[in-house]
């Protein structure tokens, strides 16, 4: 099977807000982890489902939605850090993942989009 690096990156991330979801349960923070375990596990699952899309407008649609998560992620990942919820180095890489998965997300639609225009 190919190696595909943004289903890589996405899964990888998961796996790390995983990790983080798990550090504020034993916290007892329960809302925001939540929230985060949701939109950042989605990323990669939607990446997964337009790998496997059956047209171009879907696979479009799919990666549309996995960077909307993204942002949505970067959104949590930032509250927990500036209300001083949660910290760490787990934090500090997470969010510089997400801010690297919302521009590889949106210069994948980006491109899909021009190309299906043209």
């Amino acid at each position: 099977m190919k190696q595909n690096i943004v289903q890589d990156k996405a899964y990888q991330f998961a796996l790390r807000i995983i990790q983080v979801y798990k550090e504020l349960c034993d916290r007892k923070e329960f809302v925001l982890s939540k929230q985060l375990l949701r939109s950042g596990t989605s990323i990669g699952a939607n990446v997964e489902e337009a790998t496997a899309a059956q047209s171009k407008k879907e696979f479009i649609s799919k990666m549309s939605i996995a960077s909307k998560e993204a942002r949505e992620t970067h959104y949590w990942l930032r509250l927990l850090k500036d209300s001083d919820t949660y910290s760490g180095i787990r934090l500090t890489e997470a969010i510089n993942e997400a801010e690297e998965l919302v521009k590889i997300l949106t210069a994948i639609v980006k491109t899909s989009q021009q190309n299906i225009s043209s």
